[in-house]
C-alpha cells in the first residue's frame, strides 16, 4: 500500500482544519507554557529514616474520574491461574458477557448489550482493535501479560477514547521488578484434553533501569467428549462425540523496559508478538468425519508502544507512539474421496501507527483541565485466493478531547467533556459529556454518580469495503447514555467491604447489521435503532478471623438490549426483542480462604437464556438454555530460601454442566488441571 507525498499533504491540511474547528482545544494548549513555570522540586539525596506516631491519612476523591464509573482489576486477579485469556478474567469478574466458542477459540465481548465492536481496547496507551473488523479477539490476550486492567462502563469510556458505546478497556503492561537484581518466574501448566501452559518471566533492574522479558506457550488437542442432542442412534439415545478440530496452539513473546530519570521524566517500551494457530472446531451437526475436513486459521501479530510521563508540579504531561500489525489467515480443506482439496483461502493484513498525546493540568483545589489529541493510520489489505475478491483501503483517523473539571465545594465534583473525530474525510458533530458525583457519607465514601453523553462509533473498514457486500454509504451509530448510580466503602483494621450500583439507559442509532441481500451475499445497513438499558451491581469484601482471611466479590447484571429499529420486510419479527446472544441476566462470586500458606478459591457464574434468532422463537435451536458454573482450586505455598515454590490443583465444570455458550458448539464437562510454579 502506497501513500502519495499529495495524500500526506491533505492529512496535514485536516489537522491544521481541526484545530481552527475547535478553538476550546486551542485553548487548553494554549495554557501550556503557562503551567511550565510550575516550581519543579529538587531531588533529595539524603535518605534518613525518622520513627513517628500512628497517623491517619484522608484522600479527597480524585478530579481525574469524576462520576465515571469503572472496575478496576488489579495484578492478583489478572495472576490467578497461567491458563486464564483476558476473555476468562472479565466474564468470572465483571458483568461483560463474553461470546465463547470454548478456549483456544475467539471470544468476544458483549458490553451492556451492545456488539462487539462496541467495546474499545487500549493496550499501553494504544487502541488495539482491529481496523477490519472493529473489534478484539481477548482470547489471544494471556492475564499474565497484563499488569493491570480497568473497565469504563458505558459513557465513562467517553473519558479515554471514542466509539466505546458499550464501554472501554484501558489495560497496562508494564515491567515488573521488586528490588536490584534477576527476577525468574516459571510455571508449568498440565491440563485435561492433553493441554500445556507454560509461563516464563525474567526480570532485571539495575538503579533507574527495569528489564521484563515474558514468554508464553500454549498447546491441547481440545478433543473432550460430549453428549450429541442433536442427533440420535438407531435405539434412540444420543452418541457421545469427541470435539473434532478443535487443537490451538499459541505463542506469545513479550519485551518490557522502563526508565526514570532525576528530573521526573519516565520512558517505557513495549514490543509484543504472538502467533497462533487454531483449528476451527466442527459444528455438532456436521456429520462428516474428522479427516474429511480441515479448517483452520493462523494469525501472526506484533504490538509495539513506547510512551513517556512527567509531573512539573500541577502539571501531567504524557505521551505515546505505538504501532500494531496483524495478518491472518483462513483456509477451509475437504476431502475429494482420495486426497484434501484446499476451497477456500482468505488472507488479511492490518497495520495500524498511531500517537497520541495528553495534558493535564489543576489550577487549584477546585479547578482542573485535560486535553488530549489521537492520531491513527490504518491500513488494510484483504483477499480471497481463489475468487480474487478483496479490497486495500486506508483511513486516517484524528480524535480530540478536552475535559473542564470543577469542585466548586468539597463533595461535589463536576466535569465536562467535549470531543471531536474525523475519520475517512469527514468530520463527526461535536460529541460533549458530562460528569458529577456528590459525596453523602465522607465516613463510608458514599457517593451519588451521574453522566450523560453522547457518543460515536464509525464503521470498520469491513463495513465498508469488503468485497462481496461493504457498504460505502454506511453511517456511524451515534447514541446517547445516561447513567446514575451509587458507590461507597470502608476500611477498617481487620476488615473492609466497598461496593456500588449503577442504572443506565442509552439509545443506539444507525445499528450496524449485516443482511442478505438480493444478489446473494450478506451487506452491511444502517437499520437498526437498539434501546439498551439495565442495572449493574458489584460488591467487594474482606476480612480475618484469627489466622484464616477471607475475601469475597460479586457481580450482578440485568441487560435489556431490544431492537426498536423500522422492519426490514414485512416478515421481520425482530422488533421489539432481545438482541441475540444477550444474556438478560448474569451474575458471579468468586470466594477465597487463605490460611497460612493455603489457598482455597471457589468460583461461581451463571447466564440466564440467550436467544440465537433475532425474533426470539422458542425451540430447540433458537434458545441456549441459563447454566450454573463453578470452579475450585487449590493453592499451597511452599517458602524456600531464595524464592516460592507453589503448587495449584483446579477442577473446572465442578458440577459437570452441560451447556453451550453458541449455538452448535460443545462445551467441556468436568475437567482438572495442576499447575506448578518457582518465582526465584
Amino acid at each position: 500500500m502506497r501513500i502519495s507525498c499529495d495524500a500526506i499533504c491533505f492529512r496535514m491540511a485536516c489537522a491544521v482544519r481541526i484545530f481552527g474547528r475547535m478553538p476550546f482545544f486551542a485553548v487548553a494548549m494554549a495554557l501550556l507554557p503557562f503551567s511550565l513555570f510550575a516550581q519543579e522540586p529538587e531531588a533529595v539525596n539524603d535518605e534518613k529514616c525518622y520513627e513517628i506516631n500512628q497517623v491517619t491519612l484522608v484522600a479527597e476523591r480524585s478530579l481525574s474520574d469524576m462520576g465515571v464509573s469503572r472496575t478496576r482489576l488489579d495484578t492478583v486477579v489478572l495472576r490467578e491461574n497461567i491458563s486464564n485469556s483476558l476473555a476468562d478474567i472479565l466474564s468470572q469478574k465483571t458483568p461483560i458477557f463474553i461470546k465463547s466458542y470454548g478456549r483456544g477459540t475467539v471470544s468476544t465481548a458483549s458490553f451492556r448489550g451492545t456488539s462487539p465492536s462496541h467495546t474499545q481496547v487500549l493496550w499501553n496507551g494504544i487502541k488495539i482493535n482491529s481496523p477490519m473488523l472493529g473489534m478484539t479477539d481477548f482470547s489471544l490476550i494471556p492475564s499474565y501479560f497484563i499488569s493491570d486492567a480497568t473497565i469504563y462502563h458505558g459513557s465513562g469510556s467517553a473519558s479515554i477514547t471514542s466509539g466505546g458505546l458499550g464501554g472501554a478497556i484501558d489495560l497496562v503492561s508494564r515491567p515488573e521488578s521488586r528490588k536490584d537484581g534477576l527476577g525468574v518466574e516459571f510455571s508449568q501448566g498440565i491440563s485435561s484434553f492433553c493441554t500445556f501452559d507454560d509461563y516464563l518471566d525474567l526480570s532485571y533492574k539495575k538503579g533507574r533501569l527495569v528489564s521484563d522479558t515474558k514468554a508464553y506457550f500454549a498447546y491441547s488437542k481440545n478433543d473432550f467428549k460430549y453428549t450429541n442432542y442433536y442427533k440420535k442412534n438407531q435405539d434412540g439415545t444420543y452418541p457421545v462425540e469427541r470435539n473434532k478440530n478443535g487443537n490451538f496452539m499459541d505463542m506469545h513473546l513479550m519485551q518490557q523496559i522502563g526508565y526514570s530519570d532525576k528530573k521526573g521524566n519516565g520512558f517505557s517500551f513495549a514490543l509484543w508478538g504472538l502467533f497462533s494457530d487454531r483449528g476451527v472446531p466442527m459444528l455438532n451437526v456436521t456429520y462428516r468425519d474428522e479427516d474429511e475436513v480441515e479448517n483452520n486459521q493462523k494469525e501472526y501479530t506484533l504490538r509495539a508502544a513506547a510512551g513517556w510521563k512527567r509531573s512539573i508540579g500541577s502539571l501531567r504531561l504524557s505521551a505515546n507512539i505505538g504501532y500494531a500489525g496483524s495478518f491472518t489467515e483462513y483456509s477451509y480443506k475437504g476431502s475429494n474421496g482420495m486426497e484434501m482439496v484446499e476451497m477456500m483461502n482468505s488472507k488479511g493484513l492490518t497495520n495500524s501507527i498511531s500517537g497520541n498525546f495528553r495534558m493535564e493540568y489543576f489550577i487549584n483545589e477546585k479547578w482542573g483541565i485535560a486535553a488530549k489529541f489521537e492520531a491513527v493510520e490504518n491500513i488494510v489489505s484483504s483477499y480471497s485466493k481463489y475468487d480474487g475478491t478483496g479490497y486495500d483501503m486506508d483511513r486516517l483517523d484524528m480524535t480530540m478531547l478536552i475535559s473542564m473539571k470543577y469542585r466548586p465545594v468539597e463533595r461535589l465534583g463536576i466535569a465536562l467533556n467535549v470531543m471531536d473525530e474525523y475519520y475517512g474525510g469527514k468530520f463527526t458533530p461535536v460529541i460533549p459529556s458530562l460528569f458529577a458525583d456528590y459525596v453523602l457519607w465522607p465516613e463510608y465514601n458514599l457517593a451519588v454518580k451521574a453522566s450523560i453523553s453522547k457518543n460515536y462509533r464509525t464503521p470498520s473498514l469491513n463495513d465498508l469495503y469488503f468485497q462481496p457486500g461493504g457498504n460505502p454509504d454506511l453511517k456511524p451509530e451515534d447514541g446517547f447514555s445516561y447513567e446514575v448510580g451509587m458507590e461507597f466503602g470502608r476500611k477498617f483494621e481487620k476488615c473492609s467491604f466497598s461496593g456500588g450500583f449503577t442504572g443506565y439507559d442509552s439509545e443506539i442509532n444507525n445499528w450496524i447489521v449485516w443482511l442478505p441481500s438480493f444478489q446473494g451475499y450478506w451487506t452491511p445497513v444502517n437499520v437498526k435503532l437498539v434501546h439498551s438499558y439495565g442495572v449493574e451491581a458489584k460488591a467487594k469484601t474482606d476480612f480475618s478471623i484469627g489466622s484464616f482471611d477471607f475475601r469475597f466479590d460479586a457481580f450482578w447484571a440485568w441487560t435489556r438490549s431490544v431492537n426498536y429499529g423500522d422492519p426490514t420486510s414485512w416478515a421481520d419479527e425482530s422488533i421489539g426483542k432481545q438482541l441475540v446472544y444477550v444474556p438478560e441476566y448474569s451474575a458471579g462470586i468468586t470466594g477465597v480462604v487463605e490460611w497460612r500458606n493455603w489457598i482455597f478459591t471457589y468460583r461461581w457464574n451463571y447466564y440466564s437464556e440467550r436467544y440465537t434468532t433475532s425474533s426470539n422463537d422458542i425451540g430447540v435451536l433458537s434458545v441456549l438454555g441459563k447454566y450454573y458454573m463453578s470452579d475450585i482450586f487449590l493453592e499451597k505455598r511452599i517458602p524456600l530460601k531464595k524464592g516460592q515454590l507453589c503448587i495449584k490443583g483446579a477442577v473446572y465444570n465442578l458440577f459437570n454442566e452441560e451447556y453451550v455458550s453458541v449455538l452448535s458448539r460443545p462445551m467441556p464437562r468436568m475437567n482438572f488441571g495442576l499447575f506448578v510454579s518457582y518465582r526465584f
